[in-house]
């Protein structure tokens, strides 16, 4: 069986991971978050593709790609992007895989602002407050629903 095509993306502001706001995202950094999606990817017969932007316009770019690239399912932490981006939602839309939003905090314990999901209506699922264990989870969920619909 081939492995699945995991795209993961993360949003603004992620690069800095390990030195933001401890409080809320801890001390891991992205590297080691993908680290980490590589090792369970391995487990669940899944390559893990990881992207990185603060440009919303790139974010979209790559998205577009994924829809054409032979992406099985896509994973996406979009930072503050996740609560007024209707540019990448629009671009979410356009796929037909699996998409799984996810967030290292709790977003509905935070300000309320972060309540609001511009992407919860398209999207699979949503995966949020469990540190680093979101990313995981999402990739499980991820891997689970292309197993399902295959």
């Amino acid at each position: 069986m081939r492995a699945l095509q995991v795209l993961m993306l993360h949003g603004i502001n992620h690069n800095m991971f390990g030195k933001r706001d401890p409080a809320q995202y801890g001390t891991i950094t992205l590297a080691e978050i993908d680290q980490q999606l590589q090792t369970l990817g391995r487990e669940l017969n899944a390559e893990v593709t990881s992207f990185q932007t603060n440009a919303e316009s790139e974010m979209c770019e790559r998205i577009h790609a994924a829809f054409q690239d032979g992406t099985d399912a896509v994973l996406i932490n979009a930072g503050a992007w996740t609560h007024y981006s209707y540019g990448i939602r629009d671009a979410l839309a356009i796929l037909t895989v699996p998409v799984v939003e996810l967030h290292m905090s709790n977003i509905h314990a935070r300000e309320p602002f972060r309540h609001t999901s511009v992407f919860a209506d398209i999207v699979k699922g949503q995966i949020c407050g469990f540190g680093v264990d979101s990313y995981l989870l999402a990739l499980r969920a991820a891997v689970s629903a292309v197993r399902a619909s295959a």
